[in-house]
Parts: structure tokens; sequence; C-alpha cells
């Protein structure tokens, strides 16, 4: 027996309505939400497997990752978030860290931005050591280079002083802050600004006890003038 058209056609009909009906529901339905998930390192990729975000502890945190080689970070002991370039290359990032030290009281957060193969240029952070607390903007020049990384980790080991000074410009490594903005370790608010080979020019501070001055600075650091507030 030949079916019926009508039948035929009534019963497309009832599946198409049904499946239309099904879409509608499940569309204005919320997605569903996984209440809590624990996770020792989470990477962010393009469809292509380019690294583009990695959060991790401290225990997970990558290394130093250019044109897809990692290298040993001299000194990351913090856990948070990396930033990576379209390349996969690290460009800044968000770490964070802190603990009791006998009963010192230990913590640090720091927001970066960086140059394309370089160090940061921008640097939001906040640091405490007992009490010995910073909080401030940093603005720095990097060189127009990238960076040797396989010798980073060697050099930031060496003690401070003229020779470890010369390596990290060699390796360009090396960083010339520019602006600084922030409280300091003496509890001063202060507005620093340094010329192109980052020694200080001109400084605006106002001190714990609220002595507000302006001060000009030469090439070898000596203060040319001063202005006080009255």
């Amino acid at each position: 027996m030949k079916p019926v058209l009508s039948s035929v056609l009534g019963g497309y009909v009832a599946i198409v309505t049904a499946g239309a009906g099904y879409l509608a529901i499940t569309a204005a339905s919320p997605p569903a939400l996984i209440p809590e998930i624990n996770v020792e390192r989470i990477n962010i990729r393009e469809p292509d497997g380019t690294l583009r975000l990695a959060i991790s502890d401290h225990a997970h945190m990558p290394g130093l990752i250019y044109d897809g080689r990692e290298y040993r970070h001299p000194d990351r002991p913090e856990a948070g978030m990396i930033f990576y370039n379209d390349e996969g290359s690290e460009n800044g990032g968000l770490i964070f860290n802190g603990s009791l030290k006998g009963a010192l009281p230990t913590n640090e957060g720091s927001l970066t931005f960086d140059r394309w193969h370089q160090d940061q240029t921008v640097q939001l952070v906040s640091t405490e050591n007992g009490s010995e607390r910073e909080a401030a903007i940093k603005i720095n020049d990097r060189p127009d280079r990238p960076m040797d990384l396989s010798r980073a980790a060697k050099l930031m080991t060496m003690p401070n002083g003229p020779a470890k000074t010369a390596a990290l410009h060699a390796a360009g490594l090396e960083a010339l802050p520019r602006v600084y903005l922030g409280r300091t370790p003496d509890k001063d608010s202060v507005l620093m600004l340094r010329d192109g080979t980052g020694r200080p020019r001109l400084e605006l501070a106002v001190t714990e006890a609220g002595n507000a001055t302006i001060r000009f600075l030469d090439q070898s650091g000596r203060v040319t003038r001063t202005i006080a507030a009255p």
C-alpha cells in the first residue's frame, strides 16, 4: 500500500516542529556550569596551537618562552598568569606571592608589559618585606635588540657591580628606568623623571610628614635647584 501524501507531509511537519521546539528550548537554556574546578595549570591556545596565556601555580609556572623555545627563568617564585604575543613569545604577565617568613610578612604583586623579545617596559608593582613597603608604577627603556636568554640565568646570579652591569648590557638584559611614580620604602610619595641614560633629572616628592619639594638635577646627579613648599 502506498502511503497517502497528506500523511507523509503531516509526519514530516510534526518532526520538523518537534525539532524546532527542542532547539528553541535548548537555545534558551543557560550553558551547563561547573561549580568548581581544581587545576595546577591552564594553557590558553589559538586554534593552531599557539600559546597565548598560561595560568599556573608556582610549581608549574613556565620558564621564559620565545620563538617556541623555553628557557629556565632566573628568578620566578610566584604564581599567576603569563601573557604571550601572536608568535607565542612572552610579553608580560600578572604574578603574585606572599607569606610569613618567621614573623616577617612578605608580599608581592606585579602586572607587567614587555617589549618584543625584551623584558618589562611598564610595571605596576606592590611589594612588602616586613615594615619595608613599596607601591609604584615604573616605566623602563629596554635595548633595541632581543635578549640573549641563553645567558640570563647565569648573569642574574652574579654579584652586583661593574662586571655584572657590563655583562647585562652585552646580553641586552639591562633596564634603564625612565619614570617612577609611587610610595617609596621611605614612605615618601615620589614622581621621578630620568633621562635616556637613566640619570634622575627631576623629582617631585612629598614626605610622610607633608614636606613637598621639587628638585632639578644635572647629569652627575647634583641638585641644581630646589623648590620647596612655603
